[in-house]
């Protein structure tokens, strides 16, 4: 058995660089107190470094740091957007290649009477560009749309599709999960929310998340409680990002996503981007002769994200078996029934490879052989 080898980033990132270990553990040593619940120094060390990694994140997304809301995750965050801009009568957009944590808040509120529109992705962009036109009417109220597809990484036309939002007025939602700490996405792209995990590009610990917002377009809340600020008042208080963070924050962990976020400035997204992508054509350049592997890329650009099958043997046997052989790849359908749906993959989904900054070429090349050996004798 070979050592184990972890290509499970596009779920979550791992190994953690050192320093968001470093942070993480600091935190619990020496920021124990609540933040924004207190005068004393306890309380007040840790607003301190809740504000400078907000900074950073601000700095990071091109926003301004009251616009950054911690979460638990990406998902949360997508929550938090989308039933905060959604009401009753409304209608959203959403692309066919998205996650569930898109997907099902939005039909939560189809049984609001909320009219949910799926516009197609088509082969090439100005396809889909052309498909969300004719997906929105009258009563859209947001688009939500995945910056990066965590089934084939196919890159979505977010600056087009800002265009069209921004011209009807239409708040636009990305969902940065698979594109964050990859390849750019900030506002300055156009869009008036991104959410995004802290845990997967940015290198953070599990438990963080962010919704970073232009303040376009003033969130519902969909929790409500205590936020340190208003505490006379009975309603929700409504400056942010106190408005969207009721309860104690994850300082643990949002000190560690601070780290993150610097590593991945430290290593500059063009070098995490050329090293990631180096071992997708690695990989892909390994089975692409070998008609037992089938690979499942449409589109025009990629983040490091390959789907494939192997003919006849079922994707969660297959990510079995490379378990079995010390390799860490997901199979299935990912949570993104509808991409799968997309790309024709249903019921049994595919195997995912995702790698990280800290895979090797010979990891990636050890895979391919372990896979040309399955085609070859089976499983």
């Amino acid at each position: 058995m070979n050592k184990n080898v972890y290509f499970d980033n596009a779920a979550t990132g791992f190994p953690k660089p050192p320093s968001v270990k470093s942070a993480v553990l600091l935190a619990l040593e020496e920021y124990g107190g609540n933040p924004g619940r207190g005068g004393h120094s306890y309380s007040i060390k840790a607003a301190e470094k809740v504000y400078s990694a907000r900074c950073t994140a601000a700095d990071f997304f091109c926003a301004e740091p009251e616009n950054v809301v911690f979460t638990q995750n990406c998902t949360h965050a997508l929550n938090l957007a989308i039933k905060g801009i959604v009401s009753k009568g409304d209608s959203v957009v959403i692309s066919s290649m998205e996650h569930n944590s898109v997907a099902r808040p939005c039909f939560a509120l189809a049984h609001e009477d909320t009219t949910v529109n799926i516009a197609q992705v088509g082969k090439c962009d100005e396809a889909t560009v052309e498909n969300f036109k004719r997906c929105i009417t009258p009563k859209t109220k947001c688009v939500v749309l995945t910056a990066a597809s965590n089934v084939t990484g196919r890159v979505m036309p977010i600056r087009e599709i800002a265009e069209i939002t921004k011209k009807f007025g239409i708040c636009l939602i990305v969902d940065a999960a698979q594109a964050a700490g990859v390849i750019p996405v900030t506002l300055d792209m156009g869009a008036n929310i991104i959410c995004v995990p802290g845990h997967k590009g940015l290198c953070g610990p599990t438990g963080t998340g962010m919704l970073i917002t232009d303040g376009k377009y003033p969130l519902k809340t969909i929790i409500e409680g205590g936020t340190g600020a208003t505490s006379l008042e009975l309603t929700q208080t409504d400056f942010m990002p106190e408005h969207l963070e009721s309860g104690t924050l994850n300082t643990a962990g949002i000190c560690g996503l601070e780290a993150g976020l610097k590593y991945v400035s430290m290593m500059g997204l063009e070098n995490i981007y050329h090293h990631e992508n180096a071992l997708c054509e690695i990989f892909l350049d390994g089975v692409k002769r070998n008609s037992e592997i089938i690979t499942l890329r449409t589109g025009e650009h990629f983040v490091p994200i390959v789907s494939f099958n192997l003919k006849g043997i079922a994707a969660h046997e297959l990510a079995t078996a490379l378990s079995n052989e010390g390799f860490a790849l997901r199979g299935g359908l990912h949570c993104a029934p509808l991409a799968h749906k997309t790309i024709g993959t249903l019921p049994e989904g595919t195997v995912r490879f995702s790698p990280g900054v800290f895979n090797s070429q010979k990891d990636t090349v050890n895979l391919v052989n372990t896979l040309k050996k399955f085609a070859k004798s089976g499983i």
